[in-house]
């Protein structure tokens, strides 16, 4: 059976990097994306390059409707998805808690936890043994933020992931007898753009001290976790949360 991955947020950082590694390893890939559609057909021609069937597909994960669409697509483009990787996810810019707009907390928590939830729905009801499917694997992208509070900057980027902890450990319980595997990862300090999206583009080179190995994790140390994770070598992992953080 052909293994099908959709991983959302996938024309760059973490997303993009476990894209081309699951080509590598033998899926096809659904890179889904929300602005960047040059970005993410440079995904789509680097999974091809590695003889893997591959589609961009356009989709905000934190509106139902898209959601539905983007399976919807999938499912007739490549096939029924057999693995999902929850990755979509925003920050915002540094921020105590009593300077937040609700703008702000329902986009973070719309795309960061509402969309896990809407995709996790559509990838169960077509991987799920109790829908007739043939089971799978869900990584959720979680932080080491969901630990450590990320006081002064992003508690509410914290307290989402924090959500996906709790949403992992649950869903993982719910659907283990229906053939389906649900974990996590925690990624600690990693050299993506997305601390510039937060407007601290230093931050990286500002924490490393803080990082007991006393260097930022790479998109690739991440996704190789994930991977292992979507993988018939971790078949009987589930209700995970993995830690790759340096020890921070």
């Amino acid at each position: 059976m052909e293994r099908v991955v959709l991983v959302t947020g996938a024309s760059r950082g973490i997303g993009a990097a476990t894209a081309r590694l699951a080509a590598a390893r033998g899926w096809s890939v659904a890179v889904n994306y929300t602005a960047n559609e040059a970005a993410a057909n440079q995904v789509v021609d680097d999974v091809r390059a590695a003889g893997r069937r591959a589609v961009a597909i356009q989709a905000d994960v934190s509106d139902e409707a898209q959601v539905v669409r983007l399976f919807e697509q999938v499912d007739a483009q490549l096939g029924r998805v057999t693995d999902l990787v929850n990755n979509a996810g925003v920050v915002d810019l540094a921020s105590r808690v009593d300077e937040m707009s609700g703008q702000r907390l329902q986009r973070m928590f719309g795309i960061n936890v509402i969309g896990s939830f809407l995709c996790a729905r559509e990838a169960i009801r077509r991987m799920s043994t109790r829908h007739g499917g043939p089971g799978g694997a869900i990584v959720n992208v979680s932080s080491a933020a969901a630990r450590l509070g990320s006081p002064a900057q992003y508690v509410d980027y914290a307290a989402a992931k924090g959500a996906i902890d709790a949403f992992t450990l649950g869903l993982a319980k719910e659907v283990a007898a229906e053939g389906i595997r649900v974990n996590a990862v925690r990624p600690g300090l990693i050299e993506t753009d997305i601390h510039a999206s937060g407007g601290i583009p230093d931050r990286v080179k500002q924490l490393t001290p803080q990082v007991p190995m006393q260097r930022a994790g790479t998109a690739d140390e991440v996704a190789q976790a994930i991977v292992w994770l979507l993988s018939p070598e971790a078949s009987y992992t589930t209700m995970s949360l993995v830690e790759v953080s340096g020890g921070r």
